[in-house]
C-alpha cells in the first residue's frame, strides 16, 4: 500500500520501494552495519547485496500512514548486536520521518550473518 502525505497544494503518494531504498541507504551508512542480507528461504542461504539492490533486504508495510520496516541485516564481527541495533532504530527511524512525512510504528531487525572486516 502506498503511503501519503497532503498539504495546501496537492497530495504525494509515496510508494514502499522509495521507503525501503532510503532506508537501506540509511542503514548501511550506520555503524557495525556490513550490509543488506538476501534470504534464500528455500535453501536457507544468506547473500551480501550489493549496493544497487538494498532495497531487497527490507520489506515495507505502510498502514494507515504508519511504517513498519523489516530489516535483514550483516553486522560487523566483533560489535554489540544491541548498541548496533539501538544505532540503526533511532537513525532510521529520525531519518525515514523527515524525509517521507509519515511515523514509524515498528522497526525490526534479523541479524542474518556476521562478517569480519579489515
Amino acid at each position: 500500500m502506498k503511503g501519503f502525505m497532503s498539504n495546501e497544494f496537492g497530495t504525494v503518494s509515496i510508494e514502499p520501494e522509495v521507503v525501503s531504498t532510503y532506508a537501506g541507504s540509511v542503514a548501511v551508512e550506520c555503524f557495525g552495519i556490513v550490509g543488506m542480507a538476501a534470504v534464500n528461504v528455500k535453501d536457507g542461504l544468506v547473500k551480501l547485496l550489493k549496493k544497487d539492490y538494498l532495497h531487497h533486504g527490507i520489506s515495507v508495510l505502510i498502514s494507515d500512514n504508519k511504517i513498519t520496516l523489516d530489516f535483514h541485516v550483516i553486522i560487523s564481527y566483533g560489535v554489540s548486536i544491541e548498541t548496533v541495533a539501538d544505532n540503526l532504530i533511532s537513525t532510521v527511524k529520525y531519518k525515514v520521518e523527515s524525509f517521507t512525512g509519515m511515523t514509524i510504528e515498528k522497526i525490526n531487525i534479523f541479524v542474518e550473518g556476521v562478517r569480519v572486516i579489515d
